[in-house]
């Protein structure tokens, strides 16, 4: 009776009675634990996916955020692509300006570029003879000493206006007014400041590169003196009427290693018509002067370059 359990249960029509045995008891108690471990069980997952969903949700909310920033850095990068493919045909558009341009430059300076050249060479071989031009029209005379003026007697023979001998006009005449200003016609070193009432008059000499020089004759006064150096442009005298002379005029002469030139041609001579001289003074061995200086102006590039690579490496 003791390993038996007596279950009552009463109603209106009575009581009635049900005997567990031991065997029962068992089952009893195992289906009553296995209906808390499953109820467990079943709390347990149910907190577990509780979690899990807020963390989806979580991860989502998150997800969603990292979404809409890489969109808006895609917009971003969109933007900035599109921009810089503007800027590219820009650069592009501007690089074909530039060889077109630089071809034309190249046809100026008689520069024979090679096709397949890049652009960076022929703009140094272009830069270098265009320095080397510029080098030598600031080292040698050229363009008129003095401004807007006729020219009244040429290089050559010819009867002298005051003697009436027949000499070699070694110069070239300029019909100008007293007092009219003179200019150095390339950068030189004033060789001779002469004062003189006879033949050439008030006598001016430059020196310039290369074994040139610059005269300057019948003179009304100086403004340079000797050993003075100056630059193409400065002003060195005023014409006049002095010396053995038969009107006011400026008597001009170019010389190398002091052989008299036709001034003619330096007087013509600029960066428009550079290659003009070469023809029309046979006197002077250009190509070696011109290979002269273009070495003296390629090493003065090459250290500017140095410089500037220099300059820029300790700025940053």
């Amino acid at each position: 009776m003791k390993d038996r359990i007596t279950i009552s249960v009463s109603t209106i029509n009575g009581s009635e009675y049900f005997y567990l045995g031991k065997s029962k008891q068992k089952a009893v108690r195992w289906a009553v634990a296995s209906l808390l471990v499953a109820s467990l069980l079943i709390a347990g997952t149910v907190v577990y996916l509780l979690n899990e969903v807020d963390y989806s949700r979580a991860k989502q909310a998150e997800l969603e955020s990292l979404s809409s920033s890489l969109n808006k850095d895609l917009n971003a990068l969109e933007l900035q692509r599109k921009k810089l493919e503007h800027d590219f045909d820009d650069r592009e558009n501007q690089l074909i300006t530039v060889s077109e341009r630089l071809g034309s430059l190249e046809n100026m300076l008689g520069v024979n570029a090679d096709g397949d050249m890049q652009l960076e060479s022929r703009l140094n071989v272009a830069e270098l003879n265009s320095a080397v031009r510029v080098a030598i029209l600031k080292s040698l005379p050229n363009g008129a000493p003095v401004k807007n003026a006729r020219q009244s007697s040429q290089f050559g023979l010819r009867k002298h206006p005051v003697t009436g001998a027949k000499r070699l006009h070694r110069g070239l005449d300029f019909a100008v007014n007293i007092g009219t200003p003179i200019y150095a016609p390339a950068d030189g070193v004033v060789e001779t400041v002469r004062p003189s009432n006879k033949g050439s008059g008030n006598f001016l000499r430059l020196q310039h590169s290369f074994g040139f020089t610059s005269s300057y004759s019948h003179l009304q006064k100086f403004v340079v003196r000797s050993g003075a150096f100056v630059s193409k442009g400065d002003l060195i005298g005023y014409s006049g009427n002095s010396g053995l002379s038969s009107g006011p005029h400026l008597h001009y002469e170019v010389r190398f290693i002091g052989r008299a030139l036709d001034p003619s041609p330096f007087v013509e001579w600029d960066i428009d018509n550079f290659e003009c001289i070469f023809e029309k003074e046979k006197k002077v061995k250009w190509a070696s002067l011109t290979n002269k200086v273009k070495q003296q102006v390629s090493m003065q590039l090459q250290l500017s370059s140095q410089r500037d690579v220099t300059s820029l490496a300790s700025s940053s």
